[in-house]
C-alpha cells in the first residue's frame, strides 16, 4: 500500500490526542494500533467506516471513531470514510438502501417525495422505516465486507508487485555486475 501517500493526509497523532473535544476518550487514544497503517488496520478501518456511513443517524463520525477504537483499526481512515454519505450523496444512497430493504422484505417501493419537515419525517418515515433500516444494515454489511476484501486484495497485489520489481532490479544489477567482471 502506498503508505507515504496515506501518511501525507493523516492528521498528527498528538494533535488528535490533545484535542479538547476528544478528552472524554482518555487513554483510549493512546493505543498505537488506531494510527498504524497495516493491512489489517486499514482494511478494518474500511469496514468500520463504510458500515457507519450507512447508519442513518447524525454524528456518524463519532460512531466510526468509537468503532475504530473498539476494533483497534485506523481511526482517521474510519472517520474519513463516513463522509461517503455527505449531504449530496445521502439521498441517493439511502434511497438505494430503502429499495434493497423493500426488495428483501418483498414490499412495494413507495414513490417518495422528500421534504425536510417534521410532518414528512413522521408520516413517511413511519411508513418506510422497516425496509429503510434493513436496507441500511444490509448495504452497510455488504459495502463493509467489499471494502475490507478490496483493500486486502489491493494491499497483497501491491506488495507482490513491489517484490517483483525488486527481484527484477536485483537480477538486472547482478547481470551488470557479472558483465563488468
Amino acid at each position: 500500500m502506498p503508505k507515504r501517500i496515506i501518511k501525507r493526509f493523516m492528521p498528527d497523532q498528538q494533535l488528535i490526542r490533545d484535542h479538547k473535544h476528544l478528552q472524554f476518550l482518555g487513554t483510549l487514544l493512546h493505543d498505537p494500533n488506531i494510527f498504524h497503517l497495516t493491512r489489517r488496520s486499514v482494511s478494518g478501518a474500511f469496514s468500520v467506516g463504510l458500515f457507519m456511513a450507512f447508519v442513518p443517524v447524525p454524528f456518524q463520525m463519532v460512531l466510526a471513531a468509537i468503532g475504530a477504537i473498539v476494533a483497534r483499526v485506523n481511526l482517521p481512515i474510519a472517520v474519513a470514510l463516513v463522509w461517503i454519505t455527505n449531504p449530496l450523496t445521502m439521498p441517493p444512497i439511502f434511497y438505494g438502501a430503502y429499495k434493497v430493504g423493500a426488495w428483501i422484505l418483498d414490499t412495494p417501493v413507495r414513490n417518495i417525495q422528500f421534504e425536510l419537515t417534521v410532518e414528512w419525517i413522521t408520516n413517511e418515515l413511519s411508513a418506510i422505516w422497516q425496509p429503510f433500516l434493513l436496507g441500511c444494515f444490509i448495504s452497510g454489511l455488504f459495502f463493509a465486507t467489499l471494502g475490507n476484501v478490496a483493500i486486502r486484495l489491493f494491499w497483497r497485489w501491491h506488495v507482490n508487485h513491489n517484490w517483483r520489481k525488486r527481484k527484477q532490479a536485483r537480477a538486472a544489477m547482478a547481470e551488470r555486475n557479472r558483465k563488468q567482471t
